[in-house]
């Protein structure tokens, strides 16, 4: 089960060439491999380019049609690998993954793919995770691109220059015999717009005719002495054939219509709206686009290319550097070409830019407006109106959250030396810091009713009773654990490294340590690297598998170990089978998450068992998000039919509730709240069930387990209702009502 379902929007896949394509960047993507005559894909989902792989799978009667594989891979060092298929024989290939940490796992097969080279194109597609939008440690993969030799595309955000960047990049890939990666940052992934198609194209080379006439040259195998002369020809033959081929094809883009001749800025192709939004914002660009300062853009951002820099830069006093994050490698790289040239243009980039951090457009704008007052003042906008805030503050600014001054967020009206619409003023406002001072702080937590929130409940418990314990975590959504209100955790290392990052406390001692993994994690590294290395090494500690049937945190993509009966697929394949293969000899499995009780008595016989070895605990139950994608139409449905349907719900008794919290301290879930008491003589408020509630009872289990607590009931509300369900509700409602006049009887007799 995907997180998003493309099955109508993929059949715009099919569309023949002359025709208007209109959708979201990433299907766009989808159409231009097929244009470009792929003949496989592999790759493995991850933000912000997840909905490819889902975008592929929903269509593989498309490119079944057309000879393409297409294959999930089991990480990303697979998906690298598959792209070996381009080595021999002309191919075209396609991979994908979330960077960083995707080409980090697939750092070794790409560095032997780019070290022999290919004959086919082989296009590595990976997701940008830079910013404030990120989930990962912020990083790019321009520095992987240098080190390994791989040229790096960074194409415009729109659906044009996206589509054409993948054409682009497997002709310059089969130009130079090198590997390519196509860069698509958070918001190119998500960008909507239109293009106009080309005709599908079947492979002209297919993985079928490659098996049928098998070819090999040694020289491509990463072995000395041909490893040795790799290098070199790199620099002697490769590197050259791809600036020749950049070039002459104009992947990189001039827009030098403008009338300051002087100046210029030198964009990231990824970052070329924003750049044009900072200049219209200072009235030094239109609507359409159109720059009053010559633009060159690098769709292209590895390698530079000497002699576009030292055209573009000829007879200009400075050029503005628009790099988003650090190290400068581009910067560095610009005065380098400049200063052999003998050309005295100024560089300015880091020096009036933030040196780390994401470039919205604010501080694009910021950056540019500093460049502007040292380079050519006069071409700054002539303010005609202030905010009050600003007028009220003397117009010296109040800094705000972000760290810019409340003055220099206001832009006001400008004049243009040239005839144009009249435009708006436009202002910008930041109110962080403000509302910081209101809305508390909300960290990431787990989704109502998840499977995983017991878990830790159990776990909390456990310590409470053995004391503290070393704790690794994953990436997964169980990573979520370290924040309130379980506080659970110490490190996390990297997808399915959670036991690989407790090898080292394989020591003796009265506390063992534990780690958690994810299936999804499990699967992509975890079964290697941490169960069969805790057996290889008689580690002794408790490693927890969470097995929420899919690999929920990317999208609820399924793994091998899911349930679902996928046609494509192999599923249901038990995680407590490859543990066993692999050695283990101590496992248990508990296939209710939400049995609080239970899963503490495992963590603590798994702490305390005197038998050695690593022990594993297998914990299953079904990520509420994906099963109520599933289950939710399917119970309306059903309802409209007039069928009978149960559902569940909890609530808690106000009367009884004691205010002692325990439940939410142990729970946290957004569903459970508190509410002011209706009863004067209890100050503290009670505990209250909202209606997202999804009926999954932990709130009521972990209170149960903590502490006995009778303030929780579970109500069952019948749609569609038959004889015997109404004949219940009738004599409940006369029991009810006969005690409660009881009741009131007594108190009223009582007051008097």
């Amino acid at each position: 089960m995907a997180e998003r379902s493309f099955k109508k929007e993929v059949q715009q896949l099919r569309i023949g060439a002359g025709e208007e394509f209109r959708g979201e960047g990433i299907l766009a993507v989808t159409k231009a491999l097929l244009q470009s005559g792929v003949g496989y894909v592999a790759g493995y989902q991850g933000a912000p380019i997840s909905h490819l792989m889902d975008v592929l799978a929903d269509a593989e009667d498309i490119l079944e049609e057309l000879d393409v594989h297409f294959e999930a891979s089991a990480s990303e060092a697979t998906a690298a690998a598959t792209l070996s298929a381009s080595v021999m024989y002309p191919i075209r290939g396609a991979v994908t993954w979330k960077s960083t940490v995707g080409t980090n796992v697939a750092s070794d097969a790409l560095a032997n793919l780019a070290s022999g080279g290919v004959t086919g194109g082989a296009l590595v597609i990976v997701g940008e995770d830079y910013g404030e939008g990120s989930s990962i440690m912020q990083e790019r993969t321009h520095a992987f691109a240098m080190k390994s030799q791989i040229w790096l595309l960074d194409p415009r955000p729109n659906l044009e220059s996206m589509v054409q960047a993948v054409e682009d990049g497997f002709q310059l890939s089969e130009a130079s015999n090198t590997p390519v990666i196509l860069q698509l940052r958070i918001r190119t992934c998500h960008v909507h717009g239109r293009f106009i198609t080309k005709e599908n194209k079947r492979p002209a080379y297919t993985l079928s005719e490659a098996l049928e006439s098998p070819k090999r040259d040694t020289g491509r195998i990463v072995l000395p002495p041909a490893a040795y002369e790799h290098e070199h020809e790199k620099i002697r033959e490769r590197w050259p054939a791809a600036v020749n081929f950049i070039k002459e094809k104009k992947l990189n883009e001039v827009f030098d219509e403008g009338d300051i001749k002087d100046l210029g800025i030198i964009v990231q192709g990824g970052l070329y709206n924003g750049a044009i939004r900072a200049l219209q914002l200072l009235g030094l660009a239109d609507h359409f686009g159109n720059s009053r300062i010559p633009l060159y853009v690098m769709n292209v951002t590895y390698p530079v290319i000497d002699d576009e820099i030292n055209e573009f830069c000829k007879d200009k006093k400075a050029v503005l550097l628009y790099e988003e994050g650090q190290p400068n490698y581009i910067e560095q790289n610009l005065n380098t070409i400049l200063r052999h040239s003998g050309s005295n243009t100024i560089i300015s980039g880091k020096d009036v830019l933030p040196i780390a951090g994401e470039y919205t457009t604010a501080v694009m704008r910021d950056g540019l407006q500093k460049f502007l007052t040292n380079q050519r003042p006069e071409l700054l906008p002539t303010l005609e109106e202030t905010t009050p805030a600003a007028a009220s503050n003397g117009g010296n600014g109040q800094a705000n959250g972000n760290g810019h001054d409340q003055a220099d967020m206001e832009v006001a009206e400008v004049t243009r030396p040239k005839p144009v619409v009249k435009e708006q003023p436009i202002h910008f406002q930041s109110f962080s810091k403000e509302i910081s001072q209101v809305v508390p702080p909300r960290p990431a937590g787990f989704c109502t009713g998840c499977p995983e929130r017991p878990i830790f409940s159990a776990l909390k418990l456990t310590q409470e009773k053995l004391g503290e314990h070393h704790i690794s975590g994953d990436i997964g959504c169980h990573l979520f654990s370290v924040l309130p209100p379980f506080n659970l955790g110490a490190t996390t290392m990297g997808y399915g490294l959670g036991a690989a990052s407790s090898a080292a406390f394989n020591v003796k001692s009265s506390k063992r340590p534990i780690s958690i993994m994810g299936d999804g994690g499990f699967w992509h590294n975890g079964l290697a690297s941490g169960i069969g290395n805790a057996v290889f090494n008689k580690y002794d500690g408790v490693i927890v598998i969470i097995d929420n049937y899919y690999s929920a945190a990317t999208g609820g993509q399924d793994v091998l170990s899911s349930r679902a009966n996928n046609p494509n697929r192999s599923t249901n394949n038990p995680i407590i089978d490859a543990v066993k293969g692999v050695g283990v000899k101590w496992v248990r499995v508990i296939d209710r998450t939400y049995a609080v009780s239970k899963v503490q008595a495992t963590f603590e016989d798994a702490l305390t068992t005197e038998e050695g070895g690593p022990k594993v605990i297998i914990l299953q139950s079904e990520c509420m998000l994906n099963k109520q994608r599933r289950v939710k139409p399917q119970f309306n449905q059903a309802v409209k039919e007039g069928k009978r349907m149960v559902k569940e719900r909890f609530g808690v008794d106000g009367d009884v509730c004691t205010g002692d919290h325990a439940c939410i301290r142990l729970s946290g879930c957004p569903s459970l709240t508190i509410k002011d008491s209706d009863d004067p003589l209890k100050e503290d408020p009670v505990a209250y069930i909202d209606n997202t509630c999804v009926g999954c009872g932990n709130c009521g289990e972990v209170s149960h387990a903590a502490v006995l607590c009778p303030s929780f009931y579970r109500a069952d509300i019948v749609h569609n209702p038959n004889k015997w369900d109404m004949f219940k509700s009738r004599v409940r409602q006369r029991v009810i009502g006969f005690l409660q006049s009881r009741r009131s009887r007594q108190l009223e007799q009582i007051s008097l």
